[in-house]
């Protein structure tokens, strides 16, 4: 299978060619950089001299439906709703990487991002990119929006807990921390080393555009309007995030019992794992240990005082958080094996 990506000269973008190169049934028949047309790949992301000797195109939709079975947009927010528009009318199968189709509800972009969507009416047609939750609907999918990176780590926690009615959906509240690469390749003042090393630094402390994600995914679940109150924080890393998701029991539940109602979830999902060893060294979920690959750990401590459910939650935010997603979501639109081009495990240490 043929397959482009638009937007190619990104953290983003980079990993999407890491995994692509590898992958045993996909060739990479177009890569696009508005900045760096003409430039060899490899000399943009260096990590791939020798696996990849093409240089990065112009944008041309005509080229691309030729060429392409699947295009991959990996485009900063805002700039995708043409471009995924355009190769939609086009009859192509996209999977975006923005935030420009991931709410179903129009008036959400206004809300969350300040603009009015362009094109509300392919909203409806956009399914939300989590296997985990929207496989059968990914299989017959067109358009694909890969979820954004603290939003499905957070989710993949708190899905099984709605889904059991098992915890006050009033009360919600997710602590959030993330690696530089989630800043992105640009950069600003606060972006650079001698600001961003060392810190623990809290950012959107409240309205976080991430929240809109989980609470529609979480509401349509629950069939009822679910609000979630998340505070984001940078800190001292490049890879990773870690979700410390606080929640309150409104039923009586063993450690057992929970222990089972996620394994009945995510039993025959391959890229969840859930951590539980009281006696070694990796008690609970932890970045460090899912840096390059499409994992996200979940386990969870009862506070019974208090009657709260921690639940914690750890991905690589280039990886399950972004790229990752995307060809787990490719390989089921194409019918492939879910592991192909993923089947890696966790760089350690790092």
């Amino acid at each position: 299978m043929k397959v482009g990506v638009i937007g190619a000269s990104g953290y983003v973008g980079g990993e999407m060619l890491r995994l692509l190169v590898s992958h045993p049934k996909v060739e990479i028949a177009m890569v696009t950089s508005r900045q760096y047309v003409g430039e060899y790949v490899s000399r943009i992301q260096p990590s791939l001299k020798g696996f990849i000797d093409s240089t990065f195109s112009e944008l041309d939709y005509d080229k691309l439906s030729d060429k392409c079975d699947i295009v991959f947009t990996a485009v900063p927010h805002g700039t995708a709703t043409e471009i995924v528009k355009a190769l939609y009318d086009r009859g192509m199968k996209v999977i975006d990487l923005s935030a420009d189709y991931r709410l179903h509800n129009p008036s959400d972009y206004d809300k969350w991002y300040g603009w009015q969507h362009p094109h509300p009416e392919l909203l409806s047609k956009s399914v939300f990119g989590v296997p985990e939750i929207h496989r059968e609907e990914i299989k017959k999918a067109q358009l694909v929006s890969c979820p954004g990176c603290m939003a499905v780590t957070s989710l993949l926690a708190l899905y099984p807990l709605v889904k059991k009615d098992i915890i006050d959906t009033e009360h919600i509240i997710v602590d959030s921390k993330i690696g530089s690469a989630g800043a992105g390749a640009g950069s600003v003042a606060g972006t650079h080393h001698a600001m961003r090393s060392g810190v623990i630094r809290p950012y959107k402390p409240t309205k976080h555009r991430h929240t809109g994600e989980i609470e529609q995914e979480l509401s349509e679940v629950a069939g009822k309007k679910i609000k979630v109150s998340m505070s984001p924080h940078a800190v001292d890393i490049v890879r990773g995030i870690l979700c410390t998701n606080h929640t309150f029991l409104t039923k009586q539940v063993s450690e057992m019992d929970l222990w089972k109602l996620y394994r009945e979830q995510y039993q025959n999902e391959k890229f969840i794992r859930l951590i539980h060893d009281k006696k070694g060294f990796y008690k609970f979920p932890d970045p460090k240990f899912v840096v390059g690959s499409n994992f996200c750990d979940v386990g969870f401590d009862i506070d019974e005082d208090n009657n709260r459910l921690v639940v914690l939650s750890a991905s690589d935010n280039l990886m399950k958080g972004a790229a990752g997603s995307a060809i787990q979501n490719m390989n089921i639109m194409a019918g492939f094996d879910e592991m192909d081009g993923l089947a890696y495990s966790p760089l350690t240490p790092v």
